[in-house]
């Protein structure tokens, strides 16, 4: 036995998940990609490929029922996985969900998380095919588990980026940090008041943003038409310099981000100054936007440029030039930095 135990919270998420992982090899030459990408890659027959991921939401880690209402989560949960399918490339096609519920939560509540489920699952045309249900002493569970397929020649990975490529990013950053920001702030006034309203009116656009998020599935389709493909990309789930930074150390390139060609949104702007926060920290580090994030050989940008839901927002580097954001004002060169969600 060590010593000294190491607390979790001093180690953070993706150390943790190296540490945990480390000593395990794949075995199976049907494993592609295993732990480290957005969803695992598996041989599936000549052509294509298989791909699954999961994840997890915990109530009071990822989710406050006082202001989610449960029909947005199971849209929400559906939602989270299958943007790890579109960051691969893939179509996302089967989804198990697995619960852990406890004796507070009745018959007609679950049923309401269910059928956010099944709007999810209408809207991305993706079947439930399965999951289980527990006990659990407290609060809610929620595991999801994505299944999709992707052409072998399609499939985009996080660490397949080359220096001087275009970086882009689809929609707008920023507002779903910002409805968090919002639903916690009339949470605190309810509770200190319980019989004022919150005031939510002036904010629905940020408040969506976070409680029902959409992913982009538009953009594989134009991309196919126009035979783009991304040399690298990834869903913007913990923030946008934490996903810059994961294609840089899986691609072993640096980072040139501008901060004047960040997509932020005048009402997430002006919703951000309201509570005295910066718009672009915001976007930065707040996460669960769910947009798409790659990288483009430099040619594809006539193409590219074409589609009204991209942005580019910088370019690649060699790796020795290191990830840096240049500031809209002075045009200074900053260290990027991940800020974005603590998990522990």
């Amino acid at each position: 036995m060590p010593s000294k135990f190491t607390k979790i919270s001093d180690v953070g998420e993706f150390s943790l998940i190296h540490s945990l992982s480390q000593k395990f090899k794949n075995k199976n030459p049907s494993t592609i990609v295993g732990i480290g990408d957005d969803a695992a890659v598996i041989a599936k027959d000549t052509t294509h490929y298989t791909l699954m991921t999961t994840d997890m939401l915990i109530e009071n880690i990822h989710f406050d029922l006082t202001y989610c209402p449960l029909k947005h989560l199971g849209y929400k949960a559906v939602v989270v996985n299958i943007s790890d399918i579109l960051a691969m490339n893939g179509t996302p096609e089967q989804i198990t969900v697995s619960i852990a519920v406890s004796s507070k939560f009745s018959l007609e509540a679950l049923q309401t998380l269910y059928e956010g489920i099944a709007l999810a699952c209408t809207h991305y045309q993706v079947d439930l095919i399965g999951g289980d249900t527990t006990a659990a002493t407290q609060g809610l569970s929620i595991a999801v588990s994505a299944i999709g397929t992707v052409k072998k020649n399609s499939i985009c990975k996080r660490s397949t980026a080359q220096p001087q490529e275009l970086i882009c990013v689809t929609g707008d950053l920023g507002a779903a940090y910002l409805g968090l920001q919002i639903l916690n702030r009339e949470k605190k006034v309810f509770l200190a008041h319980d019989t004022m309203q919150p005031v939510l009116e002036e904010h629905q656009y940020v408040i969506e943003r976070q409680l029902k998020p959409e992913i982009n599935t538009d953009l594989q389709k134009f991309m196919q038409k126009h035979q783009i493909l991304p040399s690298a990309m990834i869903d913007i789930s913990d923030g946008l310099s934490s996903e810059l930074l994961h294609i840089s150390q899986a691609s072993r390139v640096g980072i040139l981000l501008y901060e004047e060609k960040i997509p932020i949104l005048l009402t997430t702007k002006k919703t951000a100054l309201d509570l005295h926060l910066d718009p672009t920290i915001c976007a930065l580090h707040g996460g669960e936007d769910y947009e798409l994030l790659f990288t483009l050989p430099q040619e594809a940008y006539e193409k590219i440029k074409i589609y009204p839901g991209v942005t580019v927002i910088g370019h690649t580097v060699s790796q020795s030039e290191g990830c840096h954001l240049i500031t809209s004002a002075s045009h200074q060169k900053i260290p990027l930095k991940a800020q974005g969600w603590v998990h522990y």
